[in-house]
């Protein structure tokens, strides 16, 4: 199984595809402001105290309040609260924790308002972006998360990842660790971690450290609501979270981009350094690797399925519903059952890739094909349990009921990605009524003609929707072909699916736009 990571670098921002396969698996939008991402560290203050919620909102900079539960402010929270307030009363001038005096835990059980009160300065941690209408969600067990640990600060344990089954290989990581943290410094040993080398876990340890030491600087004459420290950018903590031996290429359009995720991967990964390639082709980086089909189809209300089948896929207030349909699908000799299993599992292996592009969250109600016997609503069970593993984000499911309808709660953490896969027609502006056709190829044929014979350029590539590079390329005497004999110019014809049915866009040979 091989990954590979595209990355289009726009004057609006970042846009991230992770493919398995050719397949598109994630896609990540990281815009200009990246402000309140999961793992930014704020100095915020407490807006108000909520006795009923057992939480607090928090001014944290952003339009809406953050929102911070008592259970999550973490069981060293006295802690971090007395080393925030001493570091901004420049009593507390060091980052390490060698000579801090730990407080005592919280009660687990305990009340907002017993720790909390309005007015308040805190350190919090972003653990979820806004979404919709709602504010950051946040908490105050501060963590740090590298390549293979995840610091925590104000703790004496060193945790494991449950997927390290060897016991040895266990031991072997909890000893490096003891033997190498600093005191009153915590760590979460990642799965990645296993069979690495000291050195490696010493140097992720010391970045991380580092980290501290410079959130501990920035903290120091900071004034509520301020960010003391910011996440990686959504490509580097892409990187650091899924590179694996599994990844075959990550192609990067932009040279300045590209030496920064070089120096990033250098740092922990060097001998994957090579995997990095500056994509030089002349079309739209998504257009070659056929991601922007993908993503009209995979981000749309229907989904087809390859056999034939496709799933309808509302999205409502309170959750997501999906219908399987069969289609056209037909096997010949297939009974009714054979059919729907057959259907059912493509239609499961489809969706839990579609779950976790669109990130989709909450409840998610799948009304698979009826099945009758149980050993075939079993097996589509643990179809789907086996393909949610790979997702990293919390999510429960239940068994299909005697109606066929499995129920999925899947957390969501990142901001919805709004993909229209809808066009608004330019010319009618949605009214039902275009220019047609044949006008529309005049005019492209009007500014064809200035740009070759009043401007003289050398070489001309048009770009246009795919249904419309079909017409002009169309049979041995197209419209391609007529052009030639016209301008003796071979006219290159490009389909781009980002532009609308009636849009239109002229490159010259250098790939720079020709305005007429």
């Amino acid at each position: 199984m091989s990954f590979e990571l595209v990355v289009n670098s726009k004057p609006s921002g970042i846009v991230i595809a992770l493919l398995r396969e050719g397949k598109l698996l994630e896609l990540h939008e990281e815009k200009g402001n990246t402000d309140y991402a999961v793992g930014d560290i704020y100095l915020g203050k407490v807006r108000k105290v909520v006795p009923s919620l057992n939480a607090a909102f928090v001014n944290v900079g952003y339009e809406k309040d953050a929102f911070l539960h008592y259970h999550d402010l973490g069981p060293q929270f006295q802690s971090l609260n007395k080393f925030t307030t001493e570091t901004l009363r420049g009593k507390q001038s060091v980052s390490d924790l060698l000579y801090f005096k730990s407080e005592k835990d919280i009660d687990k059980h305990g009340k907002i308002g017993d720790v909390l009160s309005a007015n308040r300065d805190v350190l919090v941690q972003v653990v979820k972006e806004p979404i919709s209408s709602k504010g950051p969600r946040l908490n105050s067990e501060i963590t740090l998360a590298g390549r293979y640990i995840v610091l925590v600060p104000f703790s004496n344990k060193v945790s494991i990842s449950q997927k390290i089954k060897d016991n040895k290989e266990r031991d072997r990581l909890r000893d490096i660790l003891k033997s190498i943290l600093p005191k009153n410094f915590g760590v979460i040993i990642r799965t990645v971690a296993k069979n690495r080398k000291i050195v490696e876990i010493d140097n992720d340890l010391k970045d991380l450290v580092s980290r501290w030491k410079k959130m501990h600087t920035n903290l120091k004459d900071s004034r509520p609501p301020k960010r003391v420290l910011g996440e990686l950018n959504r490509a580097s903590s892409l990187l650091r979270d899924t590179l694996n031996a599994d990844f075959t290429k990550i192609h990067v359009n932009d040279a300045t981009l590209l030496e920064e995720m070089k120096d990033y991967v250098g740092s922990i990964a060097p001998k994957r350094v090579n995997i990095l390639q500056k994509y030089a082709g002349k079309h739209d980086i998504f257009e070659h690797f056929g991601i922007n089909k993908q993503i009209k189809t995979l981000f749309g209300k229907k989904v087809p399925l390859a056999s034939g089948g496709y799933l309808i896929i509302e999205h409502t207030e309170a959750m997501h519903v999906v219908d399987v349909n069969s289609g056209n699908r037909s096997v010949k000799g297939d009974s009714q059952e054979k059919n729907a299993i057959a259907v059912n599992m493509e239609a499961a292996e489809e969706l839990s890739r579609v779950m976790r592009l669109r990130d989709m969250g909450g409840i998610i109600c799948v009304d698979f094909i009826d099945m009758h016997q149980r050993d075939n609503n079993k097996m589509l069970f643990n179809k789907m349990k086996e393909l949610m593993k790979t997702d990293k984000a919390k999510h429960s499911i239940i068994p299909p009921s005697k109606f066929g309808v499995m129920e999925i709660t899947r957390q969501r953490v990142r901001p919805v990605t709004h993909i229209e896969t809808t066009e608004v027609c330019p010319s009618c502006e949605g009214s039902g009524k275009i220019q047609a056709s044949l006008m529309f190829a005049d005019e492209i044929e009007n500014e064809l003609s200035y740009l070759i014979v009043d401007k003289k350029e050398k070489k001309v590539v048009l770009h246009v929707h795919p249904y419309l590079e079909g017409y002009f390329k169309k049979g041995m005497n197209s419209r391609r072909f007529k052009w030639f004999m016209k301008y003796k110019k071979w006219i290159t014809v490009v389909a781009d699916s980002n532009l609308n049915v009636m849009d239109h866009k002229f490159f010259d040979g250098k790939g720079e736009p020709i305005k007429v």
